[in-house]
């Protein structure tokens, strides 16, 4: 990993609103110091509040792909990180080598109420996964040049 980025996967159940976002930000943000994918347990499609809001950041996501996880996306990773607690429960065997963070990011597509609260919904976890992955690529920038 010395000669080239670090590999990020974003697991969630169903990789159809969270760990798109993630993946959207972690490639838009940081680019120069890392590669992003993200994959669910289940593979639901992309939630369609998820690519307008994300589109609102200035972000497109609309041409990723919502997947499986495999055991080669797995072994491809230098870190997986979780947003939704089922996936933390039941994420796949990761190698010794590879650590895992948890990012405990409520579900916006459970929303429920009118247009705009269900879009408030989404907005604040594409605000919180925003934070998260600049606060991810500020520590693997500061871990890179300290190394």
């Amino acid at each position: 990993m010395a000669n080239r980025k670090p590999h990020i996967l974003f697991l969630c159940t169903g990789n159809s609103c969270r760990s798109q976002m993630a993946e959207g930000f972690a490639n838009f943000l940081g680019s120069e110091c890392l590669e992003a994918h993200s994959a669910g347990l289940e593979a639901h499609g992309k939630n369609p509040n998820a690519v307008a809001i994300m589109r609102e950041a200035g972000v497109d996501i609309s041409g990723q792909e919502s997947k499986l996880v495999t055991p080669e996306l797995v072994n491809w990773a230098d870190m997986v990180v979780t947003v939704c607690g089922h996936a933390d429960e039941h994420c796949p065997v990761l190698p010794a080598t590879v650590p895992k963070q948890h990012w405990p990011i409520p579900d916006p597509a459970k929303a429920r109420g009118t247009a705009d609260e269900i879009e408030a919904t989404f907005r604040a976890a594409r605000d919180d996964i925003q934070n998260r992955v600049r606060q991810l690529i500020a520590t693997l920038t500061r871990d890179r040049t300290e190394s």
